[in-house]
């Protein structure tokens, strides 16, 4: 498992990368929704506490993650991508760019 958090789902046979980013489109979708509700955006009369609507931000962020995690691990094992290393990548990229101090 690549992600401590963000569980390998079964049936990744049948995901594809173009599925997958779809899909993180409909999630990033609901978490806009979200945000929009919370800062009344939307027009919307609000009728949730702010707690339910950070309770909400907080589970559409989650379904997100979830989706991006989906698709590394989709990469993997279609095109044998190694994530561990790209993953070094990325933080020592970030590390570069002093987002990430040491």
């Amino acid at each position: 498992m690549l992600f401590k958090y963000f569980p390998e789902l079964n049936g990744l046979d049948k995901i594809t990368m173009e599925t997958t980013a779809l899909k993180l489109m409909e999630e990033a979708g609901e978490l806009s929704q979200a945000i929009s509700k919370f800062r009344g955006l939307n027009g919307e009369i609000v009728n949730m506490s702010e707690k339910e609507i950070v309770e909400k931000i907080v589970s559409e962020l989650l379904d997100v993650m979830q989706v991006c995690a989906t698709m590394t691990y989709v990469l993997q094992k279609k095109y044998d991508i190694n994530m561990e290393k790209e993953l070094e990548q990325h933080i020592k990229k970030l590390k570069n760019k002093g987002y990430i101090k040491e």
